[in-house]
């Protein structure tokens, strides 16, 4: 029993007391364990020398019998492994019972559904393992061999059937020092015990509550939530929070006396939590705990519940890393029941954190959140497909902003985590997720949408005029079916009714005045904010969180712009919400009053060339700096050159041409047939380019593009034009039009109506013209932009003399689409 390390502790920070009590204990020691040696408190037991892997407390004794301390929560050089048992969860939940004045007999050991399992067992071929079943889904095949080696009889983990005890969720809060009343209640089941649903989610998501007692609708205690227009008082400060579940003097020291003659009571088989719930359980009616008859509705049973289990946190890093480095850590999971005020969440979260003091474990928390509620910050990190949402809470002021956006690119790059990506091809995109902007108030009675909703109204009908700001910042997936359409990419009819809805608010406005209801601006936009199936969240302008009836977090005073893709540095993103809170300030002090556009098919046509976009932007900056605010327009340029990079360019005879990747709409089409129910596929299949050409005469000189002439038209500038090309850049077996070829690669030509040649020329290939094909994507941005230079050719424009077409001042353009030439529609 000795330990080399006993020399190194000594007692002299004990005081008198305690090291009498030590001494004392040394004797008993040194009679029954030797001379030296180590003694640790755990599992309710006492254990000698290194048998425990991790331990609560522990005594050391020399040779010459003076005690020592070791506790690993005051020693940094402590390593605790972290790797708890069953045993563990029990003694936590039970100590935490303890703590909220809770009996503990209703606390109910969950178990795997032994007879799902034992079927799924039967169902196996008769020449495989159960432990290796070769199923065709991985995540069976994990899930049967993690229930088999754990075996069925095991214990899962301890849910505790756990409510406020309060009935009406609005009603005041308790007084700091009280905290809320907590209830519990026994849980009736057809079985003896409790069986989960079979999954691997956690715990607290596959308990069995349609087995628990039947309730009629008018009994069932539906979770209500506080109204976010309520007026609330301060928060508890953390000191008040935690003094009402501690116990004792905070020192872990000042406890060592009490858990050693704790731990002779555990030994026995009494429990510290279950000695403390004695001290203080819950009062209970005579029929509290009786089974309800048949038919009966059993409107006292609590029906949620707070669940401890110890997991192996590789489960949530898939089948794979589970079976390669499953089984060497389990951490002990908490799961928290759903509350409806924060208040109650914070208690409850303060009687944990003093029960991990006091048991001395490390906990994972999991399963409801927080309440929302104004004054609470919130930071969420969520998986979503190809990315990670970050939802940052609210900023205040400008700086404030700043530092929250530059803080959040900053970690992200020291996570190795990058918000721009490179396309197999070259193409430098962004990530694919959004970089939506959502604005209020420090309450939803602030929201400055709830207070003005001429501001709304006033954003609603600039963007709609500047078609700039929806498609600068935007991604490369818009249009009607995007996840951010614009109002006239809905129905055809409706700007119509916008303008119907923008006249009924100033009407309410003119009857109201200042206490205009906010309901009245959800009712009056929320079916004209809309997309194509009627969805509000897919929006431009989305307010189903401004003051929707449906629930309490639809009323929270937030208009989400959702129209803004996530730039691949801080700063444009600063500028973004710059030019945003720039215009929110402009329209609070003068509303927007200006007719509203038809544009029609202008906006797929005009609006999806770079050019326009840019002439349209600079429109809105002059705005800006003549309503007071100093844009330059050079800030906007890292936007422009990264949302339509230029593919290349070439000079002759004093013209010169240029290329650039231009928008296209991609639209979901119909339902096909797929492995387990149907798909709607989008065809990205077609592409974009706007041609630009400088110093053309138009009365001689033409573009064509693969034989072609296009119908350039003029941007107001002497011999400047521009023009669109649709083409076909690879051919899916699911597109709108599966019969066309690609149009790859484009060969464009300027041709000298007057000569019948060809002066210069430029092909642009959509792949690599040698045939490669890249089977990982570039690296680095020097990598992306080699792919994409091997795709542009300044050679290859038609020799000899051509049957040329008219000169470009005689090409003719479509009656709808003026600005494009779409190679799909075959000449006559």
């Amino acid at each position: 029993m000795q330990d080399r390390d006993a020399a190194e502790w000594n007692t002299d920070a004990l005081g008198p007391t305690k090291r009498g009590f030590a001494t004392e204990l040394v004797h008993k020691l040194r009679a029954e364990y030797g001379d030296g040696g180590f003694l640790h408190f755990g599992q309710g037991k006492w254990y000698p020398g290194e048998q425990l892997p991790r331990w609560a407390l522990s005594i050391c004794w020399r040779g010459d019998g003076q005690p020592c301390w070791r506790d690993p929560a005051l020693f940094a050089d402590e390593r605790v492994p972290a790797r708890y048992t069953t045993e563990d969860a029990q003694r936590f939940i039970r100590t935490l019972t303890g703590k909220l004045g809770l009996t503990d007999k209703y606390i109910q050991p969950a178990y795997e559904d032994l007879f799902y399992f034992l079927w799924r067992e039967r169902k196996l071929p008769v020449n495989v393992d159960p432990f290796d079943a070769r199923l065709d889904d991985e995540m069976e095949r994990a899930r049967l061999r993690r229930v088999f080696e754990q075996k069925l009889g095991t214990v899962v983990g301890f849910a505790l059937p756990l409510a406020v005890a309060e009935d009406a969720p609005d009603a005041p809060p308790a007084p700091a020092l009280g905290g809320p009343a907590w209830r519990t209640g026994p849980w009736f089941f057809r079985d003896e015990r409790m069986y989960l649903i079979p999954g691997d989610s956690p715990m607290g998501y596959r308990l069995p509550l349609e087995s628990l007692p039947w309730v009629s609708k008018a009994d069932y205690p539906y979770l209500v939530e506080r109204d976010p227009m309520a007026p609330t008082a301060p928060l508890p400060v953390y000191d008040a929070l935690r003094g009402r579940y501690l116990q004792g003097p905070a020192d872990p020291r000042g406890e060592a006396q009490r858990l050693f003659q704790d731990g002779a009571r555990l030994a026995q088989g009494e429990g510290a939590a279950r000695a403390a719930a004695a001290r203080g359980s819950q009062a209970e009616p005579a029929d509290f705990a009786r089974a309800p008859q048949r038919f009966e509705s059993s409107h006292w049973t609590t029906r949620s519940a707070l669940c401890v289990e110890v997991r192996d946190p590789q489960r949530a890093n898939g089948p794979k890393a589970e079976r390669e480095h499953g089984g060497k850590s389990g951490l002990l999971y908490v799961f928290m029941p759903p509350l409806a005020r924060l208040e109650d969440y914070l208690a409850l979260l303060s009687a944990i954190e003093a029960t991990a003091v006091e048991t001395r474990v490390k906990l994972v928390l999991e399963g409801y959140p927080p309440p929302r509620d104004a004054r609470l910050k919130v930071l969420q990190v969520t998986p979503d497909p190809g990315v990670i949402e970050v939802n940052i809470h609210p900023a205040h002021d400008w700086k404030e902003l700043v530092q929250h956006t530059e803080f959040l690119y900053q970690a992200a790059f020291e996570s190795r985590l990058s918000a721009e990506k490179f396309m197999t091809d070259g193409r430098h995109t962004g990530t694919g997720g959004g970089n939506h902007f959502v604005m209020g108030g420090a309450t939803p009675a602030d929201s400055p949408f709830l207070r003005r909703p001429e501001l709304l109204a006033s954003l609603l009908l600039y963007w709609h005029n500047h078609p700039s700001l929806s498609y600068l910042f935007s991604g490369m997936f818009v249009g009607p079916t995007s996840q951010a359409p614009r109002v006239d990419e809905a129905r055809n009819d409706q700007l119509y009714e916008l303008e119907i809805a923008m006249r009924e608010i100033e009407r309410s406005r003119q009857v109201y005045g200042q206490g205009m209801p906010p309901w009245l601006v959800d009712r009056t936009l929320r079916n004209i904010l809309v997309d194509v199936t009627g969805n509000t969240h897919r929006s431009e302008f989305s307010i189903d969180k401004l003051y929707s009836p449906d629930s309490a977090t639809g009323r929270l005073g937030l208009l989400e712009l959702r129209g803004f893709e996530m730039p691949p540095h801080a700063r444009m993103s600063v500028v973004q919400q710059l030019l945003i809170r720039a215009l929110v300030a402009r329209f609070w002090r003068e509303p927007y009053r200006a007719p509203v556009t038809r544009w029609g098919t202008e906006l797929h046509d005009r609006w999806m060339l770079p050019t326009f976009i840019w002439m349209d932007l600079q429109d809105v900056l002059a705005e800006m700096r003549q309503a007071g605010y100093g844009f330059d327009t050079a800030w906007f340029a890292p936007h422009f050159e990264f949302r339509f990079p230029m593919v290349g360019d070439l000079q002759a005879m004093g013209m010169e041409l240029t290329l650039r990747n231009a928008l296209e709409p991609w639209h979901v089409m119909g339902e096909e047939g797929a492995t387990g129910g149907t798909v709607r596929y989008v065809d990205s299949s077609l592409e974009r380019i706007e041609v630009k050409v400088n110093g053309l005469n138009e009365s001689r000189h033409v573009v064509t593009v693969n034989g072609r002439a296009l119908p350039l038209q003029s941007t107001g500038t002497i011999g400047e034009y521009v023009a669109g090309v649709r083409y076909k850049a690879w051919a899916p077996p699911s597109a709108l039009h599966p019969t066309i070829g690609m149009h790859a690669p484009l060969t464009f030509d300027i041709v000298d109506t007057w000569m019948n040649r060809s002066i210069a020329g430029c092909q642009y290939h959509v792949a690599h013209p040698g045939g490669r094909n890249y089977v990982t994507f570039p690296v680095n941005a020097y990598e992306a932009e080699s792919r994409r230079l091997a795709r542009f050719f300044r050679m290859g424009h038609s020799p000899g003399r051509l049957q040329v077409p008219p000169a470009t001042v005689d090409v003719p353009g479509s009656r709808e689409f003026p600005f494009t030439l779409d190679l799909r529609r075959t000449a006559a």
